[in-house]
């Protein structure tokens, strides 16, 4: 484990210095994640160009953006935060991405791709319009340049003139290709000193001779011609760009010397860096996607400490093959994340039966970009196909535009299979899947379907397919199933328990802890009546306003924002029936975003785990 009284002054380390402590910082990563899991490979990968940076910038003054932010440990270690390691993502801990409230150094929060270049040129163009003094960088991967918004940032960022650096993380996708063996010694000759030098001479000396402006125009335009023809800058110069590349992205020294030039270059500068993702970590290296984002495991083989073990995505993807056998119009779709929404691999295991694996013409992965991937199932849909979109529910909300008028309008079915959703965990705010229940009721013709078990995935996925018409959502957590591994079928709401004292309403996976709470209250003497909703828009209240009427009582849990939740439209429908409630509870995450930790932990400081679901209950027993 690397603590504090490890890390130099940075500012005053020579080269050889700064590339041991590199060697101790990756050590130390590959220590702390082992011990509370996170994202290892894009962290291994980006140690030397953090550790360059903070040679060259003052973090406490300039702004350093990342894009997404699986890449910011180093970055968090050298500023004053190595022994919180211990705590990496855990309840009240460190956060695993930039968070402001944690350190003045973390210049924005970062949880979703690609809007790192356009954040980066908004700051740059606030210090210009207030006259004040500091460098803005924003660094982003490869990965995340398959998202518009990216080439959006770049598009008025290279137009913008600002002073301003994007450095481009290249990990795996290339960009443009070189073209052989001159290529690379051509793009080794233009980084170095003396070729840097010369440039920034030959460009100021032919400003101020006669002549000197024709003929720079005329070796520029020669230059240019020969470096579209051999190397990958010309994309980004046509946007206005100076480019600085590729260099390697391991060489702390040569990134040292190149941030130094690229500071004192006027306007927009891109540096185009090469990485290995997992890079002095073996089976990182071996498996990047693996270890991509990863729980507690053995660092000498590399290996999981826990088995993996069945879960909401995995059997989503079962089910989904399943279906697929019958019909050959099913297809499916993903933005990035094959493995993550159960499309690929089950348990980080290669798997014939994936349904990427069984069905490769019909399994397409669009890269970080889930608004595309919305409007191209619409086109799908719209010539016959079955669209299948699966999709983390915090991803979902970058695709709302595109749900409302390339789907909803025409009335096409497209099926949102929305992982992830409710309560996620150590990832926190930017990425717990809360807000899905409240937008996509808003939606005209939506359908949305809550399974709580195993069993309902596989029943309420065939009916989402088979039956409902227009764009349908099927939601579902991360993780597991809880005690409740029933199939109540895809009616509406179901009665799961009658009772005689108070109503209970969940859905999903909260339905074991409305469960737990009915049991607790049944060790007070108070009966508890427990109705189940398998679809919460639209929702049909019948049978709460059955309950509703014997009990008198009412109290609904769900781990979504309080804002055009469930409960508040229920509520809302009981009053306008002219059900009778005297006494109700509405359980939910309040309208504050919830940090990171443990789901357990989480429901527990929200006050949505059994034990305090059954407190409330009770309170509402007894009011009146």
């Amino acid at each position: 484990m690397i603590q504090q009284t490890d890390i130099p002054d940075i500012k005053s380390i020579t080269d050889c210095e700064a590339e041991a402590l590199c060697t101790r910082i990756r050590a130390g990563l590959i220590d702390s994640v082992s011990k509370t899991g996170g994202h290892l490979a894009s962290n291994l990968g980006a140690v030397e160009i953090t550790v360059a940076l903070h040679r060259v910038f003052d973090f406490t003054r300039d702004r350093l953006v990342f894009d997404v932010g699986h890449q910011c440990y180093t970055h968090k270690i050298l500023t004053g935060r190595a022994d919180q390691m211990s705590s990496l993502r855990t309840f009240g801990g460190m956060s695993g991405f930039p968070k402001p409230v944690e350190s003045c150094c973390d210049a924005f929060i970062a949880g979703h791709a690609s809007n790192s270049v356009s954040v980066a040129t908004g700051m740059a163009r606030g210090r210009t319009l207030l006259g004040e003094d500091y460098y803005v960088i924003a660094l982003i991967g490869d990965g995340a340049l398959t998202g518009g918004l990216a080439y959006e940032g770049l598009s008025d960022a290279g137009n913008s003139g600002e002073k301003m650096l994007v450095i481009l993380n290249d990990n795996g996708m290339s960009i443009t290709k070189n073209v052989g063996g001159i290529a690379d010694h051509l793009a080794r000759q233009r980084l170095k000193p003396q070729y840097l030098r010369f440039k920034k001479g030959y460009r100021k000396v032919t400003s101020t001779v006669p002549g000197g402006k024709t003929l720079y125009r005329i070796t520029h335009r020669i230059k240019k011609a020969v470096k579209e023809t051999l190397l990958p800058c010309s994309f980004f110069e046509d946007m206005g760009f100076t480019y600085l590349g590729p260099v390697d992205g391991h060489d702390v020294k040569r990134l040292t010397g190149l941030l130094r030039y690229a500071k004192d270059i006027e306007g927009p500068v891109l540096l185009h860096i090469r990485t290995v993702k997992g890079n002095g970590y073996t089976p990182a290296e071996r498996n990047p996607d693996q270890f991509h984002g990863v729980g507690r495991f053995c660092v000498q083989t590399g290996e999981p400490l826990s088995a993996g073990s069945p879960n909401f995505s995995s059997a989503f993807g079962a089910a989904l093959c399943g279906l697929a056998e019958e019909d050959r119009r099913i297809c499916a779709i993903t933005a990035a994340m094959r493995d993550g929404t159960g499309l690929g691999d089950f348990f980080l295991v290669p798997c014939f039966f994936s349904f990427s694996r069984r069905f490769p013409t019909r399994y397409f992965d669009v890269g970080i970009a889930e608004g595309h991937a919305t409007a191209m199932a619409a086109g799908m849909a719209k010539q016959g196909l079955v669209p299948v979109f699966a999709v983390y529910s915090t991803f979902l909300q970058r695709s709302y535009d595109m749900l409302i008028h390339d789907v909803a309008i025409q009335g096409l079915h497209v099926v949102f299979p929305v992982d992830r959703a409710g309560l996620v965990g150590e990832d926190g705010e930017t990425h717990h899947g809360v807000l899905d229940v409240a937008f996509l009721d808003t939606v005209p013709g939506m359908t949305v379907l809550c399974p709580s078990s195993f069993a309902e995935l596989k029943t309420m996925l065939a009916y989402a397919v088979k039956d409902v018409r227009g764009p349908v959502a099927l939601r579902y957590p991360r993780g597991g199933e809880g005690a409740y591994t029933a199939d109540s079928g895809t009616e509406p709401a179901v009665l799961l328990q009658q009772g005689s004292d108070i109503t209970l309403v969940g859905y999903g996976v909260m339905i074991n802890e409305v469960i737990r709470c009915a049991e607790l209250l049944q060790q007070h003497g108070i009966s508890a009546e427990i109705v189940k909703l398998n679809t919460i828009t639209p929702i049909d209240t019948q049978v709460i306003q059955r309950s509703v009427s014997k009990t008198g009582s009412l109290l609904v849990a769900e781990d979504v924002m309080e804002t055009n939740c469930v409960g508040r439209r229920i509520a809302a429908e009981l009053a306008l029936s002219g059900t009778a409630v005297s006494r109700m509870a509405l359980c939910n995450l309040g309208r504050s975003f919830v940090t990171h930790g443990s789901v357990a932990e989480l429901r527990k400081l929200c006050g949505l785990d059994g034990e305090s679901l059954c407190r409330k209950a009770m309170e509402v027993c007894t009011r009146g």
